[in-house]
């Protein structure tokens, strides 16, 4: 790989992303979406910024363990008044987990006068002891240059001033901010090549903002001029508009030009499910017009354009779908994926030929599923189980004979307005059958502890399984009550497994138990739990 034309990847959605109106994510997310961007093949991965909210300081108490991609940890300069040694904000950045960290300073004249009130000269050293302070601590520095387009045509020296001290001191990227997004890409281009003769381009970023829909153009337009670097966001999430969307940057990269970037091909075929994913996680819909990833960017309806495609695809497809993960969508009869679903094979562990007619029923399956509601993007364990399901067979571990759940709403002894959930349920397991009461916080709570309860003397695996996220997404909300619901649960191991279920019903105390159902399944599956051939 040419050192030229490589261009590295950061990724800020934990941390720009939850920027975003409407985006909260818990500790949970931030795991699960970490580990995907490593997976994906992201070099950088922003998790948050430790000390300012108690998400982040969770976070990073116990970060996930990345396979490829560097951990960075979000900060600022020292405050003035303060040494870089002695400021807290600073110390709380620098004393994380994290491999990296990313600190952010003012280089526009006009905000270091009046929003700092300090002279220029001292906001220079503040970028420089801060650096160099974190480049004692950490394996790598970087510095955001925030405003620095704005900075940079009001005051050039002083702009240029700033990015000389960061790299001085120690910075391994000066990145290039359009903060407010108000930067054309022709001007970024013509910046970053100017900038390009003071720091180098190996050692430049670009992070742009999407405020005039030019986010992805003007990240492209500074690797043009030579910045090795592209801070961005899965699905351009941000406060605003967005940030410069990696779904899109990555294979405008690797498939339009000669950049090349630390995604593998095979990556790059997960690319669409880790965009829905997100989305998923968020409980929100995907976007259907998404470049590369949404439902529409290769659909064709009927008429001349199918006939063009079916004799030529490139007549209009840019790319072959298949690349990203995606599938090619006749309106009029519905192409198959089996393409994509061949991935998720390689991606699982399943060794099936292409060939094989399993292969074609469980395209079918998949999309009657999702028909009904289901969405297995954002729930590989509930894939895997059904992909084994029609390929060959999942063990019944438990057979659910019936449940009940009951709420109890009601003003305790002590005046307290109180509500207790009680669960009931009749299990089938090894033949005989299992009777239990629990109750728990809320009725799937209640639910889980008793069919814990029932399950745990037989299956001592469960015992570790825990629950550690649970989404509802109504589907038909002009139903009303009577809506069909989609739940999706993640739960964790011991081991440090997280896996992801999910179940569909008009019923969300049912839909709760499918997707449960699923999650103990999977659990017992990979933990090569045997039927018992009798139960007392």
């Amino acid at each position: 790989m040419s050192d030229d034309k490589r261009v590295y990847l950061f990724d800020s959605t934990l941390r720009d992303g939850a920027q975003t109106q409407g985006v909260d994510f818990s500790v949970a997310d931030k795991i699960t979406i970490a580990q995907a961007l490593d997976g994906l093949g992201i070099d950088y991965v922003e998790g948050g910024w430790p000390g300012a909210n108690p998400t982040d300081d969770a976070f990073f108490a116990e970060p996930p363990d990345l396979r490829t991609a560097r951990l960075v940890a979000f900060g600022m300069t020292r405050r003035s008044g303060r040494s870089a040694a002695n400021d807290p904000g600073l110390a709380a950045v620098l004393d994380g987990k994290a491999d990296a960290v990313c600190l952010f300073g003012k280089t526009w004249d006009f905000q270091v006068e009046v929003a700092l009130g300090v002279p220029l000269a001292e906001n220079v050293d503040m970028i420089a002891e801060s650096v160099a302070q974190a480049a004692k601590r950490k394996a790598e520095v970087l510095f955001d240059a925030e405003h620095f387009f704005d900075g940079y045509k009001a005051n050039p020296d002083h702009a240029l001033d700033c990015l000389r001290a960061a790299h001085g001191a120690g910075a391994r990227w000066v990145v290039l901010c359009d903060t407010n997004g108000g930067t054309l890409p022709h001007e970024i281009e013509r910046i970053v090549g100017q900038v390009a003769e003071v720091v180098p381009g190996s050692h430049l970023g670009i992070h742009c903002h999407n405020d005039t829909e030019n986010a992805v153009a003007g990240s492209l337009a500074a690797v043009r001029a030579g910045a090795r670097q592209i801070q961005g966001t899965v699905n351009g999430l941000g406060e605003r508009c967005g940030n410069a969307n990696l779904v899109s940057l990555i294979p405008s990269l690797m498939l339009k030009t000669d950049f090349e970037t630390g995604v593998g091909e095979d990556q790059l075929e997960s690319l669409t499910r880790v965009s829905h994913m997100l989305d998923e996680r968020l409980n929100r819909a995907p976007d259907r017009s998404a470049a590369y990833v949404g439902d529409s960017a290769f659909a064709h309806k009927g008429g001349a354009h199918v006939s063009a495609v079916e004799k030529d695809p490139r007549t209009y497809e840019h790319i072959d779908p298949a690349l990203v993960g995606n599938r090619r969508h006749i309106v009029v009869s519905d192409q198959s994926g089996r393409s994509n679903i061949l991935a998720r094979f390689r991606e699982i562990g399943i060794d099936v030929a292409p060939g094989d007619p399993k292969v074609a029923a469980l395209v079918e399956r998949v999309k009657a599923r999702e028909f009904e509601g289901y969405a297995y993007d954002g729930a590989e364990a509930s894939f895997e189980l059904l992909a084994r399901r029609v390929l060959g067979s999942v063990p019944v571990y438990f057979n659910l004979q019936r449940f009940r759940v009951m709420d109890d709403r009601r003003w305790n002894a002590r005046g307290e307005l109180v509500t207790e959930s009680e669960a009931t349920v009749s299990l089938e397991v090894g033949g005989r059958a299992k009777f239990e009461v629990a109750n728990g916080n809320g009725p799937v709570n209640a639910l889980d502890m008793a069919v814990r309860k029932a399950l745990v003397p037989i299956y001592p695996q469960l015992e570790d399984m825990r629950l550690v996220d649970y989404k509802v997404r109504i589907l038909t909300p002009q139903a009303g009550t009577r809506a069909v619901t989609r739940v999706m649960i993640e739960s964790a191991d011991a081991n440090g497994r997280r896996w992801t279920t999910v179940g569909v019903s008009t019923n969300i105390i049912d839909a709760s138990f499918n997707a449960l159902y699923d999650g103990i399944t999977w659990k017992l599956l990979q933990d090569g739990a045997e039927i018992p051939q009798e139960v007392s």
